[in-house]
């Protein structure tokens, strides 16, 4: 098998006969495998390459930068992949949608330190190994058989089956130009998908317009979308292209379609059906080949029962209807989205950033409700109150540590009734008033360790002076700080 590399050695040196032996290996399963220096530049990479992006690929990739071809967020320089790579950690399955000569393929890039041979046959440059082989190889079930996520587009990454069948959907757009419908949430990622479908269609070197629906009243989304010549209202000076013209042969977004006014549903539809248009306050009648791609938050199916939305447009937005899961619904891309968010809020910050174990299960156990936009909220703030590298629950936003773990809410009621709170101090006030201080059953009940309930106390100024009364701006009570049941000790700080 042809082996291709930068230096121009002679092929027959020990180095490129180590390499062609394991590409030679990995190449009868079909794998392709690549060799990277130490500032992540390809070093040496398998013809196998040409099988999957076109002739002459694997030669054309050699020196340059690993990212350019897997893309920056997995190896740019807060990527996740590259960042494990010098921690000295493998990854295996995270994923890459790559263009060739044969269309987009979906590939799943497994990534590890390379251990050098004591006889010096490898070459010594040569500091990471990948290896990559067709995603389509494996079942959705499969997805995800080790902790590591899977990228496919920017802001996009996904351990879940659920999503997994998502992005099996996107991938089978990349050749049709067909109008897609795309239901969620808000914040579970409509936009990124749009993205993503439009980064892999015939039409992604044209322009992606976004257009918020929701965010403009009907008079001025009508000029926004349509445009409008000089005079045709007040204060129109001049003309006015409108966003239709600017996703000429791209893709026009509408977020929250589902707030569209009744009278532009009626000109988006023939838009839709036509290809046509007028400008506000012109007779001219102008063409648009944009593709159109809309989202909403909505029921549309109950919009249109109630009369609020036209069922035709409904139909011709649906042709190809994709529906979002929430963060809830998902719960093991929760920990994979947290890191690489951030990553990129530590990047902005200029720090490098990881999770405790107890700030992990704290974000497992809250429902999201907001979806991956809250999270990103939270992990803001979290950065932002921070003092040290590793990110406590203390450091998350209130709502998110004093959450209970879903299958405890749902299996079993709390021990005691807490009264109605208003903030993270009177929560914690409450359940341990409810549970006799004992910071056991209290943990239990709110679904925290005991060492993350005694830092918040301590932050709050609920920390016991002594063993037997607790300080309390409130004035407190006569019950006893300590536990004395199970195995809960009553001292110091809980190991933990």
């Amino acid at each position: 098998m042809t082996v291709l590399s930068i230096s121009a050695q002679d092929t027959r040196s020990s180095h490129q006969v180590a390499f062609a032996a394991v590409n030679a290996a990995f190449g009868s399963i079909g794998r392709v495998c690549m060799a990277l220096d130490g500032d992540f530049r390809v070093r040496h990479v398998s013809a196998e390459l040409d099988r999957l992006l076109g002739e002459g690929s694997a030669g054309r990739l050699l020196g340059e930068p690993i990212e350019q071809l897997l893309g920056p967020e997995l190896f740019g320089s807060d990527g996740p992949v590259r960042q494990a790579l010098l921690a000295g950690e493998k990854r295996e399955g995270w994923r890459a949608l790559l263009h060739g000569a044969h269309g987009a393929r979906l590939l799943s890039v497994t990534a590890a330190p390379l251990m050098h041979d004591p006889h010096g046959v490898c070459d010594p440059t040569a500091r990471y190994l990948l290896v990559l082989r067709p995603a389509d190889e494996e079942g959705v079930e499969g997805v995800g058989a080790e902790a590591a996520g899977t990228f496919v587009a920017p802001g996009l990454v996904y351990r879940s089956p659920s999503m997994s069948r998502v992005l099996r959907l996107v991938e089978s757009l990349q050749h049709s130009e067909t109008s897609v419908l795309i239901t969620g949430e808000s914040g579970s990622g409509k936009e990124v998908i749009a993205r993503t479908i439009h980064a892999h269609s015939p039409r992604r070197n044209g322009p992606f317009v976004a257009v918020n629906v929701a965010a403009l009243p009907g008079e001025l989304l009508e000029s926004e979308l349509f445009g409008h010549v000089r005079g045709a209202f007040t204060g129109a000076t001049r003309d006015r292209a409108g966003r239709f013209a600017a996703a000429a042969q791209g893709t026009l977004f509408l977020d929250e379609v589902g707030d569209l006014p009744l009278h532009l549903q009626v000109k988006l539809l023939r838009v839709l059906q036509e290809h046509a248009y007028e400008r506000v306050g012109d007779d001219e009648t102008r063409r648009t080949d944009a593709r159109i791609i809309a989202a909403t938050n909505r029921d549309l199916r109950k919009a249109v029962a109630d009369g609020t939305f036209r069922e035709d447009l409904y139909y011709r937005l649906r042709v190809f209807p994709l529906e979002i899961p929430p963060l809830r619904e998902r719960r093991e891309d929760i920990e994979p989205v947290a890191r690489l968010l951030l990553s990129r809020v530590g990047a902005r910050a200029g720090r490098a950033l990881r999770f405790s174990p107890d700030a992990l299960r704290a974000m497992l156990s809250y429902s999201w409700p907001g979806n991956v936009r809250e999270l990103e909220n939270a992990l803001e703030f979290a950065v932002t109150v921070s003092r040290g590298q590793t990110l406590q629950p203390e450091d998350l936003p209130p709502e998110v540590v004093t959450a209970r773990p879903p299958e405890l809410a749902a299996a079993r009621e709390p021990p005691r009734s807490l009264p109605p709170v208003q903030d993270e101090r009177s929560t914690l006030l409450a359940a341990l008033e409810a549970n006799r201080w004992s910071r056991c059953d209290t943990a239990r009940a709110l679904g925290l360790s005991r060492s993350t309930l005694w830092r918040r106390m301590r932050a709050l100024g609920l920390e016991p002076r002594t063993r037997s009364r607790p300080v309390v701006s409130s004035g407190g009570g006569d019950a006893s700080g300590g536990d004395q049941r199970g195995g809960c000790s009553s001292g110091g700080p809980a190991a933990g």
